[in-house]
């Protein structure tokens, strides 16, 4: 859990002030998604929250921050999925992966559910192309469209994190039901 650049001319005081500030909102935006607040941050931080703005000058910039580096570890979560040859069995393993990662992660779940974030409309841009690689064999309907996992995934991810459950193993499961319902 690395925190995001930070200039070498920085004392060491304000790094490690700034490296504290991003793992208390990592912590923060996992658990309260976009409803947690920098006054959560600077707490949990130990900082005032003059300390969180000097980093990050609006809380749009640290979400966008914490969103990146959730997005990077998803990336590598999900690679093994991304190296399989067979190209229902990435897309397969792509969406389970990826809603067993969402479970713990409320920012990432909004975020993507949401699509108020740039960086998450490249995630499902290319979670479909991999399911239109999955209807060339005939694996998936093959009138399937970007649309309709958009609905069935981010609607999923929504009611889930309605719900309050954040148990891996329900999410996987919805992954699974998600990916029945674009089976022929």
């Amino acid at each position: 859990m690395a925190a995001e650049p930070d200039p070498p001319s920085r004392r060491a005081d304000a790094r490690r002030n700034h490296e504290r500030v991003f793992a208390a909102a990592l912590e923060v935006f996992q658990e309260s998604g976009l409803h947690g607040t920098v006054p959560q941050v600077a707490e949990r931080a130990g900082v005032g929250k003059a300390t969180v703005y000097r980093s990050y000058p609006a809380k749009e910039d640290l979400v966008e921050a914490i969103v990146a580096q959730r997005l990077g570890e998803l990336d590598r979560r999900t690679a093994p999925a991304l190296a399989r040859t067979d190209p229902y069995e990435r897309f397969s393993a792509y969406v389970t992966s990826l809603f067993e990662g969402l479970a713990g992660d409320r920012l990432l779940s909004e975020a993507l559910a949401t699509g108020q974030f740039r960086r998450t409309s490249g995630l499902l841009s290319g979670l479909s192309a991999l399911m239109d690689a999955a209807k060339g064999p005939g694996q998936v309907r093959a009138d399937a469209t970007e649309l309709d996992l958009r609905v069935m995934l981010c609607g999923m991810i929504l009611q889930l994190m309605t719900n309050g459950d954040r148990d891996p193993a329900l999410w996987r499961r919805y992954g699974e039901l998600t990916l029945r319902a674009l089976r022929p």
